[in-house]
């Protein structure tokens, strides 16, 4: 990784915006420089030519001596055809013609930029004007430095130092306004830092600006919200958890040491009975806590129903099931329609009713009604019992891990709190939804799936 990745946002943003502004000060340097020495050179031209006129009128007058006389800065040499100089400034005095060029034949004037012309140390524009003596020509040459390109050092010194003197002050206006505009995060990063699953109620600070920052606060503080929900929710899944599986071992060892206490007068097979009934309530707690690891797993892939996935017709899977494990005691009224399919894991869909059907067994009173339709595109299996029901207020509780409300922790205490959820995972990984809605008696509770249809070629 280059040094330059390693800059802090802050150094980036100073460094570019300097650069940048260096840059099209640079431009508007060169554009202001090539304007003002196109003035310039036209200035130098005019003054160049006006010189050499004040000698042409002299010399068409014959009044032009061998010195001429000074023109300023201007030095000037009036030249016969052959190249004999007959005249010349006294900066000029005693130097050979300047330049060769002359005026083209239909004009009178010419010039020319020289580096440098003969006798002449530095560029020149060197201008030649033709003029006519009776019986004669001459032609007048005049020269002036030339104007640079960069006009002039001082110049070219003093935009530099304003040039540097803007992006210097940019940098640091663009370094200042940068750390206000970070000074949230600096601050929304420290408390992230500080918060810690033992502190995970704390949130960052929002900043009053309603901007980009401050959307960042609010998803942070969102993402907190379900973060500690989750680790609200784990905490209490662990302490329910925890509760169910000591339980059941708890029972199996106070079986187990009272009948040690007097191992004579002891039924060891009552005891083992005992025993082992714990023992196969801890292994229905274990092996639900595996069915739902292994349903959150699976629930976090994109296609829910996996390559497991094969039509299902919900009518013959509740009837496949009702003759598997008959219900003793309750009575069960199937009203089934046929040809509802849907697409899924039929050993799950199974392990969806038969968790639906034990849960309305500890409450049903008598009956069971089990319902099979189709709605449009949409499968629906609803699982009726004829109990006391549920409140509305706690129909999402039951849904709950680990949650019993009272009336069934006193009707069954046999259940392991997981069933409805598991049937609900299983629900969501097949695309549906399993809720508790209203009925005249009982808890109805109702599954939606995606109905299948077959196509031309199934």
């Amino acid at each position: 990784m280059s040094r330059r990745h390693k800059w802090s946002i802050r150094v980036r943003m100073a460094v570019r915006t300097g650069i940048v502004t260096a840059l099209v000060s640079a431009l508007i340097n060169v554009l202001l420089i090539v304007g003002i020495r196109d003035q310039a050179a036209d200035y130098k031209a005019q003054e160049i030519a006006t010189a050499a006129l004040q000698i042409v009128s002299l010399v068409e007058r014959g009044r032009a001596a061998p010195v001429l006389p000074p023109t300023g800065d201007v030095a000037i040499q009036v030249v016969e055809p052959a190249g004999t100089v007959v005249a010349a400034t006294p900066d000029l005095r005693g130097r050979p013609r300047i330049a060769a060029f002359t005026p083209p034949v239909d004009s009178k004037y010419s010039d020319r930029v020289m580096c440098p012309p003969a006798g002449m140390r530095s560029c020149m524009r060197v201008i030649a004007f033709r003029t006519y003596l009776p019986g004669a020509e001459r032609i007048v040459y005049a020269a002036d430095e030339a104007v640079p390109w960069y006009l002039s050092g001082a110049l070219c010194t003093f935009l530099f130092a304003v040039t540097l003197l803007v992006s210097l002050l940019t940098a640091l206006r663009t370094w200042r306004t940068v750390d206000h505009a970070l000074a949230p995060v600096d601050d929304i990063r420290r408390e992230l830092l500080e918060i810690t699953a033992t502190e995970s109620a704390r949130r960052v600070p929002v900043p009053e600006s309603r901007d980009e920052i401050g959307k960042l606060a609010e998803a942070a503080n969102d993402t907190l919200d379900r973060l500690d929900a989750a680790l609200e929710q784990q905490r209490r899944f662990t302490s329910d958890a925890s509760h169910d599986l000591r339980s059941p071992i708890t029972a199996a060892r106070l079986q187990l040491e009272e009948a040690l206490l007097s191992p004579a007068d002891s039924d060891w097979p009552k005891v083992g009975r005992a025993v082992l009934g714990s023992l196969d309530r801890l292994q229905a707690i274990v092996n639900d806590l595996l069915e739902l690891a292994r349903l959150d797993t699976a629930a976090e892939r994109p296609r829910t129903a996996g390559e497991d996935a094969e039509p299902v017709d919900l009518a013959a899977l509740v009837s496949a099931e009702l003759e598997r494990a008959p219900r003793k005691g309750t009575r069960v009224v199937p009203r089934l329609q046929a040809n509802v399919l849907v697409r899924g894991d039929p050993l799950r869909l199974s392990r969806l009713l038969t968790n639906l059907m034990d849960n309305a067994e500890r409450h049903a009173v008598a009956e069971i009604t089990v319902t099979v339709r189709a709605a449009g595109d949409v499968a629906v299996l609803e699982v009726l019992d004829d109990g006391s029901g549920v409140a509305v207020e706690d129909r999402e509780a039951v849904f709950q891990r680990f949650a019993r409300l009272k009336d069934a922790c006193d009707r069954d205490a046999g259940g392991t709190g997981l069933g409805l959820p598991i049937a609900r995972q299983i629900a969501r990984m097949h695309q549906g939804t399993l809720t508790l809605e209203d009925s005249s008696s009982g808890a109805r509770f109702v599954l939606r799936l995606p109905r299948w249809f077959r196509g031309p070629g199934d």
